[in-house]
């Protein structure tokens, strides 16, 4: 029983995604479906809350509540975080989409699941008011 409403709810979360998902892709900038989202990055069984915030800094929150300050960026194909330590970059064609794990194999061949619990809402289209007109 569980599994069936399970299956119905991701398969009407595909369906919206993928119409919202239209507009979306007319100003989609790298990165800004998950600024200031938390987003949670597990690696090796470790899982860590990733916030990417406006102007490219980030906040990496570990399982013993330690804040770790980087930087972010999203530039050809490639999602990066940086702190004082290193760098570790992730490939990024799309944008995240809520509730949908990704796994991806970093820069430096780890591999991580990334599962953004929830997204930003896709911008309006440029030049049209509230009504459409």
């Amino acid at each position: 029983m569980k599994s069936l409403y399970l299956v119905r709810a991701a398969g009407a979360l595909a369906l919206m995604t993928s119409l919202s998902g239209i507009a979306y892709a007319q100003a989609w900038v790298p990165g800004s479906e998950i600024v200031g989202q938390p987003v949670t990055v597990t690696t090796n069984g470790v899982s860590n809350t990733v916030y990417l915030d406006p102007g490219g800094s980030a906040r990496i929150m570990t399982p013993g509540g330690n804040t770790v300050a980087g930087t972010w960026s999203a530039a050809n194909g490639q999602l990066c975080l940086s702190t004082g330590a290193a760098q570790e970059c992730f490939p990024y064609a799309s944008p995240f989409q809520a509730g949908q794990p990704l796994t991806l194999t970093s820069s430096c061949g780890s591999s991580s699941t990334w599962l953004a619990s929830s997204t930003n809402s896709a911008p309006p289209p440029a030049g049209r008011s509230e009504r459409g007109k």
